[in-house]
């Protein structure tokens, strides 16, 4: 069975994805304290090998897995944030992979990021990774911006997958093609099973009633629009987010860390609330019987900062030809 160690993984999205694909942990490192407690619930098997402390501080002399994976932290590149690079300390555990790399010497690895690292900085910081990656040609590097729509995810969701075959190895490595299989949010919101969620205030609640599925604030009577966007409404630009009920009928846009930040919404596509931690996990493919630790908020920040469970089974099984 081939092996894989984890890195930032999160609450386990991409871990879980490439066990259910038949591969095996020698250890996972998370630096999130209920992040941790999440993988150590799921994982009761591998609980020992969950290694809670920042990847500055991990070593993996003595291990030789066939994979090093790893959702490297994406705040640094992200184009929400201050895209600040490597000036931010976020940004520098990327040197931490490339380090930790070095001292397992896998047949592959797969690092996770957001869509914008391929635009930060006119494509400079792009570059840059690939480069501190390839490690002076000992692996060949390639890159993709893949929708984790394409791959049985009822999901919008964009992101930087960086793959490297090292270079010994002869097999050449394809990302996955798009499945024919297409979800939809129906699909994923059927019978999903009762869980704790956030509700909205009775003010907005009232705003939100007039929004129809797969509407926004542009649906809005005048004068509620008005009073509900505020200066927003001289800013600009599409601003879709706000007061967002999404559709049954599309894939969910992209779940981010909260449903009901005031720009983000994810309003249920028939009731008048935002989705559940439930619905949340269903969307990002986890299964039931997957749970996560922590407080409402923790618990929708780590499913929102996961990789969807189908998108990892895909990656890890076009992987598998290559390692094992």
């Amino acid at each position: 069975m081939p092996t894989f160690v984890e890195v930032c993984a999160g609450c386990g999205g991409l871990g879980t994805g490439f066990i259910e694909a038949g591969f095996k942990p020698l250890l996972i490192n998370e630096i999130d304290k209920s992040c941790c407690a999440t993988l150590r619930r799921n994982h009761p098997s591998h609980g020992d090998m969950v290694r809670e402390c920042g990847m500055e501080l991990l070593s993996l002399e003595g291990l030789r897995p066939d994979l090093l994976i790893g959702g490297v932290p994406c705040q640094a590149f992200s184009q929400a944030g201050e895209r600040r690079g490597f000036e931010d300390p976020r940004g520098r555990l990327i040197l931490d992979f490339s380090r930790l790399l070095m001292e397992c010497l896998p047949k592959a690895f797969l690092v996770e990021n957001v869509r914008g690292l391929a635009t930060h900085n006119k494509g400079e910081t792009l570059r840059s990774v690939l480069e501190l990656l390839h490690n002076e040609g000992k692996y060949r590097v390639l890159h993709k911006v893949m929708n984790a729509a394409d791959y049985e995810v009822p999901q919008r969701r964009e992101r930087m997958i960086i793959v490297g075959v090292r270079e010994d190895i002869e097999t050449e490595y394809e990302f996955p093609a798009p499945t024919s299989k297409k979800m939809l949010l129906r699909d994923a919101l059927k019978d999903v099973p009762p869980s704790e969620g956030i509700q909205y205030s009775e003010k907005k609640r009232k705003v939100m009633e007039l929004v129809p599925e797969g509407g926004c604030w542009v649906d809005l009577p005048e004068g509620v629009k008005r009073e509900y966007m505020g200066n927003a409404l001289k800013s600009g630009g599409g601003m879709r987010g706000f007061a967002r009920r999404l559709s049954m009928d599309q894939p969910s846009l992209t779940l981010l860390t909260s449903p009901s930040q005031k720009q983000t919404d994810r309003c249920h596509p028939l009731e008048t609330r935002p989705l559940t931690v439930r619905e949340y996990a269903r969307i990002q493919t986890f299964s039931d019987a997957y749970e996560f630790c922590g407080s409402v908020s923790q618990k929708y920040k780590q499913i929102g900062n996961a990789v969807p469970v189908r998108l990892a089974f895909h990656l890890a099984n076009s992987l598998m030809g290559v390692v094992a």
